[in-house]
């Protein structure tokens, strides 16, 4: 009997630790911060400075892109990286942007993960819609941090169609 009860102890037990019908219920948003701050600085087409407007200055990693490298150690400069790099100078420095972080809000450098909108008149605009849609990125998803990764296939695989960009140059 005495076996049976740690058996049944055991399985209970791991029923709630494992607790299956709870996994993925907590909505991303529960698990992300908002912020805002100015972009200090484009280190490349998807990393930025940001002096947070209630904190310290942080280095951001766009989620859900990747642009062709220019300042990577070790990495020569990418077709269509300095395009991608300088849309970002010319559109994004020493603006005011509302950062969403992700579930996961930091990668392995230490980077905050965050989706990135510039502030603006007469709308926001999404930046990483923005480099997708100008053929200055290419989709990069990361789990959890994918909350908009089909909407960003989609605008990928019409800038690829339409050969806009990166599309059409590399």
């Amino acid at each position: 009997m005495k076996g049976r009860g740690s058996i049944a102890l055991l399985l209970i037990a791991a029923a709630i630790l494992l607790r299956p019908w709870d996994r993925g219920s907590a909505p991303e948003a529960e698990a992300s911060r908002h912020l805002a701050g100015r972009v200090v600085r484009a280190v490349d087409g998807d990393t930025l400075e940001v002096a947070l407007d209630d904190g310290p200055t942080e280095t951001v990693r766009l989620i859900g892109v990747d642009t062709p490298e220019t300042v990577k150690p070790d990495t020569p400069v990418q077709c269509f990286g300095p395009r991608a790099s300088r849309f970002e100078h010319e559109h994004v420095e020493g603006r005011h942007v509302r950062l969403l972080t992700g579930v996961e809000p930091r990668d392995y450098y230490g980077r905050l993960l965050a989706y990135v909108w510039i502030e603006g008149r007469p709308k926001d605009r999404f930046l990483e819609a923005e480099l997708l849609r100008r053929g200055l990125a290419r989709t990069l998803t990361f789990h959890p941090n994918d909350r908009f990764a089909p909407w960003f296939e989609g605008i990928a695989r019409k800038a690829a169609r339409s050969g806009i960009g990166l599309w059409n140059a590399c």
